[in-house]
């Protein structure tokens, strides 16, 4: 990782979650019906304190039984334009374990946002309200091994506190999906977040409201990823 990337943040910084910097802006699930159709047979529910006054939906299941949600709204990130798609579980897996998995694309973006603003002669200081992503590009190297082909790599980025850690996650099927989108759904320019952080999984992507291959197939990868996890980073497992 670029020594400049890192001299812009104070050591020890620890990154935020991923969590809704607001409540979520979502819409009656009744009137989302193929939304709604589509969450029954997934076997989610409507989130309580769900509105019904705003577009976007807000759902909670169970995988095993462990709790995860599933919410759109607008995007409160500026690289991610419309709407958001965010899930998220507390997986009660290893703690230490801290993994990032971005498409190249954005973690490109993010970079040279960075160094443009470590190189102003007039930023003399980190900003505290950047983005948590850019710091995870100063506090994580990136993770490479030859056993997943080139082709993901090209379009994708491992960040991770050990390569140990990436290993044991990172497995050929969670891997297979991330290639597998539906088209035309995301392709290699779409901003997607996928990550582990304080025993804990997210999903944070661009989602065009109604797509419901791309909506499908997010939650597979996301539901992936986090047996994934729990199968190869259980707390009581020692990397």
């Amino acid at each position: 990782m670029f020594d400049w990337l890192k001299k812009a943040f104070s050591k020890g910084t620890q990154p935020p979650a991923l969590t809704s910097s607001s409540p979520p802006e979502a819409a009656a699930i009744e009137a989302l019906d193929p939304i709604a159709k589509w969450a029954a047979e997934r076997g989610l529910k409507p989130a309580k304190g769900h509105s019904k006054a705003t577009n976007g939906f807000s759902l909670t299941g169970y995988l095993g039984h462990k709790s995860w949600t599933l919410e759109c709204s607008q995007s409160a990130r500026d690289y991610i334009r419309g709407n958001e798609l965010r899930a998220r579980a507390d997986l009660k897996i290893n703690d230490d374990a801290a993994v990032l998995i971005m498409n190249r694309t954005l973690k490109n973006s993010l970079e040279k946002r960075a160094y443009e603003m470590y190189t102003d002669t007039l930023q003399t200081t980190a900003d505290p309200s950047l983005p948590e992503e850019m710091r995870w590009l100063a506090m994580y190297p990136e993770a490479d091994w030859p056993s997943i082909p080139r082709p993901f790599w090209d379009r994708y980025v491992v960040l991770a506190d050990t390569q140990e850690h990436a290993l044991a996650w990172v497995d050929q099927e969670l891997m297979a999906q991330l290639m597998a989108w539906p088209f035309p759904g995301p392709d290699e320019q779409t901003p997607l977040i996928l990550m582990l952080l304080r025993g804990k999984a997210y999903l944070r992507m661009q989602y065009a409201m109604g797509d419901m291959p791309t909506l499908d197939h997010a939650t597979d990868v996301f539901t992936k990823a986090c047996a994934a996890a729990v199968g190869g980073l259980s707390a009581d497992i020692l990397l």
